[in-house]
C-alpha cells in the first residue's frame, strides 16, 4: 500500500468533502444532502449530490460518483498518490512516502521542472542574437515586449540539438527529454529538439506549473504550429492557453479563440479574458475548468469553414449548460485585388483596432441565433421549395429548445426569415416539438419494457451475468455501509460467490476494513477501484435501501446469492455461514432486534 494507512484516515478526517467540492461548486442543502450543477458534465439543473454522512458525491446525470480523493482525481486529473498529497497539502499534512510512490512523484516532478527550465531556456534565447529571427517576427505580428514577457514567449533556434545540450548540462536524461515531448528520437536512435526556428509559447496550467509548450513557424512553411504530445504531466483536453492569466481578468465572461497568437494579441488590446484549446476543439473537461471561473463564454472562432464547424461542436457540448454563450462572427476582408478572405482576432485586431473589436463583442449573437443563422444560409429563400425545407431544418432546432419563452421568440423571428406567419411557423415548431417527445417517450418505454439494461452497469466490462444475484449482492453493500452494526461476527460469504466480480471486490475490502477496526466507508476505497468502478458503486449506495429489519434483509439477500452461487459453482461444498443463516431465521420470531432508519 503505497501510504499508510492510519495517514489515509487522518487524511480523509481533514478533508471534508463538503469543504473541499464546496471550493469548486455552488452546493446548496436539500434535506440531507447538498447539490450543485455538476462540475463534470454541462447542465442547466443541479443533478450533483454531495452526502456529508457518506462522503460521497454522486452525480445522478452523468452517473460519476466517489469519496473526496476521486473528486480530487477528477477534478484536477490526478493520479490517486498525486491527488493525496493535493489533498495532504491543503490540510497542512506531511505525506510519508514509500520508495515506489516517492519515485513516481520525484518523475512527476523532474518533467514539471525540466518544463519550466526550458521555458526559461527558450525565453532566454529570444533575448539573445540567436533569437533575433523571432523577434523580428514578433515585431512584424506588433506584439510588444512587455506582452512576450507576461506570456512567456521564447524561441527556438536554427538547429538541431540546442535545447537537449542545454537541458543535458543541467542535469536532465534524454530519457527525460524524450518523455516530456522536447526531444524526438530518429530511426538511427539519435535525439533532436522538437521544436527548432519558431516562436514558443510555454503552456502554463491554473497552478501556474509549465505543462507543454506550443511552436509558431516563422514563415509559411508547413506544419505552421506545433504543439507537444500528451504527457504524465499534460492533457490537452484538460489545459487551455492563457487561463492562467485570463482567470484574473476583471470582465464577466470569457472569449475562446483558435490560436495562440489570437490570445496574445486579444491580452494586449486590452482583452485579457481570451483563451484558446491546444489543438483540438473544446472538450467536456475544458468546460469543467471555465466553469470554476465564469459563466459567460464568448465563441470567437475563425470565420471560414473549419471555424463554423468549430463553433457548431462547442454549442453542442454547451447546449443546455449552465454557461451563457455568445458567437462572435469575424467578418471576412476584402483584399487590395477585392477578394474576400477570412480574418481571425487576430488580424482583426491589427486592422481595425480594439474599439471596433469591443463593438462586435458587444453585439455578439447567441448560441441560438448563431445557429439560426448557419440554418438559413444553406437555403436560398427565394424558393418556394427551399422556404419549406428551411421551415422543416429550423423548427427542429427551434423544438429542442427547453425554454418555452425563448422557443416563442426565435420562432417568430424564424417566420420573418421564412417570410410566413408566426402562426404557420409555430405550428411547424409544435409538430416538430411533439415528434422530439414522441421519439423520446419511445426510448424510454423501450427502456422500461427492458428493466434488466436499467439494472445493468454503465460500463459494459461490468455488467452483470446473473441479474438476480447481482441485485441481491448490491442490497448485501447497501446495508453493510450503512449500518456498520448489521455486519456479522464472520464474513457471511467468500468473494467468489458473488456473481459480479466488482460487488464481490467491494465487499471484501469493506470487510477487511471493518475487521481492522476502521469505518466500513466507501469514500476510503478510491485506491483500490478504478474510476469507471467507483462511479457504478457509489450509484449502486445511492439506490434507496430500508433499514428496518435490516437483519432480516441481509439474510435473505445472503441467501439469495449463496443459492445463485451454488448453480453457478455446482454445490459441492457447504457454505460456513449457511448454518448461520439457517439459524437466524429460526431465532427471528424470538424478538430478534429489529433496526430503525
Amino acid at each position: 500500500m503505497p501510504f499508510p494507512q492510519s495517514f489515509l484516515d487522518e487524511l480523509m478526517a481533514r478533508s471534508d468533502i463538503v469543504d473541499v467540492v464546496g471550493s469548486y461548486v455552488q452546493l446548496t442543502r436539500k434535506g440531507a444532502n447538498l447539490f450543485g450543477l455538476c462540475p463534470f458534465h454541462s447542465e442547466k439543473t443541479g443533478s450533483f449530490s454531495v452526502s456529508p454522512d457518506k462522503q460521497i458525491y454522486y452525480c445522478f446525470g452523468c452517473k460519476r460518483g466517489g469519496g473526496v480523493i476521486n473528486f480530487i482525481m477528477e477534478e484536477e486529473n490526478l493520479s490517486f498518490p498525486d491527488a493525496v498529497r493535493f489533498l495532504a497539502k491543503r490540510a497542512g499534512m506531511e505525506v510519508p512516502e514509500e520508495d515506489g510512490d516517492r519515485e513516481a512523484g520525484r518523475r512527476r516532478q523532474r518533467l514539471l521542472d525540466l518544463n519550466r527550465d526550458a521555458a526559461r531556456f527558450y525565453y532566454q534565447m529570444l533575448q539573445q542574437p540567436e533569437g533575433r529571427a523571432v523577434q523580428e517576427y514578433l515585431d512584424r505580428r506588433k506584439i510588444r515586449r512587455a506582452t512576450a514577457v507576461n506570456f512567456g514567449l521564447g524561441a527556438s533556434l536554427d538547429a538541431w540539438d540546442a535545447l537537449i545540450l542545454a537541458m543535458t548540462k543541467k542535469g536532465y536524461t534524454k530519457s527525460e527529454l524524450l518523455e516530456a515531448g522536447l526531444a524526438v528520437q530518429n530511426r538511427n536512435g539519435g535525439l533532436y529538439d522538437k521544436f527548432r526556428n519558431r516562436l514558443i509559447f510555454p503552456v502554463i496550467d491554473v497552478r501556474g506549473d509549465v505543462v507543454a509548450f506550443g511552436g509558431r513557424v516563422l514563415d509559411k512553411s508547413e506544419p505552421k504550429y506545433m504543439n507537444s504530445q500528451e504527457t504524465p504531466v499534460y492533457s490537452k483536453r484538460r489545459v487551455l492557453y492563457g487561463l492562467n492569466l485570463a482567470k484574473k481578468s476583471k470582465r464577466s465572461n470569457i472569449i475562446l479563440c483558435e490560436g495562440n497568437i489570437d490570445v496574445v494579441t486579444l491580452h494586449q488590446a486590452g482583452f485579457d479574458n481570451a483563451v484558446a484549446s491546444m489543438g483540438t476543439a473544446l472538450t467536456v473537461e475544458q468546460t469543467r475548468l471555465l466553469s470554476r471561473f465564469t459563466k459567460e463564454l464568448v465563441l470567437c472562432y475563425d470565420n471560414d469553414n473549419a471555424g463554423k464547424i468549430a463553433t457548431e461542436r462547442a454549442l453542442e457540448i454547451l447546449n443546455n449548460s449552465e454557461f451563457s454563450v455568445k458567437v462572435l462572427q469575424l467578418p471576412r476582408r476584402r483584399t487590395e485585388d477585392g477578394e474576400l478572405v477570412k480574418q481571425d482576432a487576430d488580424d482583426f485586431i491589427k486592422l481595425q483596432g480594439k474599439d471596433a473589436f469591443e463593438a462586435l463583442l458587444t453585439g455578439s449573437e447567441n448560441g441560438i441565433e448563431f445557429r439560426m443563422a448557419q440554418v438559413a444560409g444553406k437555403y436560398d429563400l427565394s424558393s418556394d421549395e427551399a422556404r419549406v425545407a428551411y421551415c422543416e431544418e429550423v423548427s427542429a432546432l427551434l423544438a429542442a429548445l427547453a425554454n418555452p419563452v425563448e422557443r416563442e421568440i426565435y420562432t417568430t423571428r424564424a417566420a420573418e426569415t421564412a417570410k410566413i406567419t408566426p402562426e404557420v411557423m409555430r405550428l411547424e415548431v409544435q409538430r416538430a416539438f411533439k415528434r422530439r417527445l414522441s421519439r423520446e417517450k419511445r426510448q424510454e418505454l423501450r427502456r422500461d419494457l427492458n428493466p434488466a439494461v436499467q439494472l445493468q452497469p454503465k460500463e459494459r466490462e461490468l455488467r452483470y451475468d446473473n441479474i438476480r444475484s447481482a441485485r441481491a449482492e448490491e442490497g448485501i453493500l447497501r446495508l453493510l455501509i450503512r449500518d456498520e452494526s448489521l455486519f456479522p461476527e464472520e464474513p457471511p460469504l467468500r468473494e467468489e460467490q458473488f456473481s459480479s466480480p466488482l460487488l464481490g471486490r467491494a465487499f471484501t475490502t469493506l470487510w477487511q476494513a471493518k475487521a481492522a477496526g476502521r469505518v466500513p466507508s466507501l469514500a476510503a476505497q478510491a485506491e483500490f477501484f478504478s474510476q469507471e468502478e467507483m462511479n457504478h458503486l457509489t450509484g449502486v449506495c445511492q439506490q434507496p435501501e430500508s433499514l428496518r429489519n435490516g437483519q432480516q434483509a441481509l439474510a435473505d439477500y445472503i441467501r439469495i446469492v449463496q443459492t445463485e452461487a451454488e448453480k453457478r459453482l455446482g454445490g459441492g461444498t457447504a457454505d460456513p455461514l449457511l448454518a448461520a443463516t439457517e439459524k437466524y431465521k429460526d431465532k427471528k420470531g424470538t424478538g430478534g432486534k429489529q433496526h430503525g432508519k
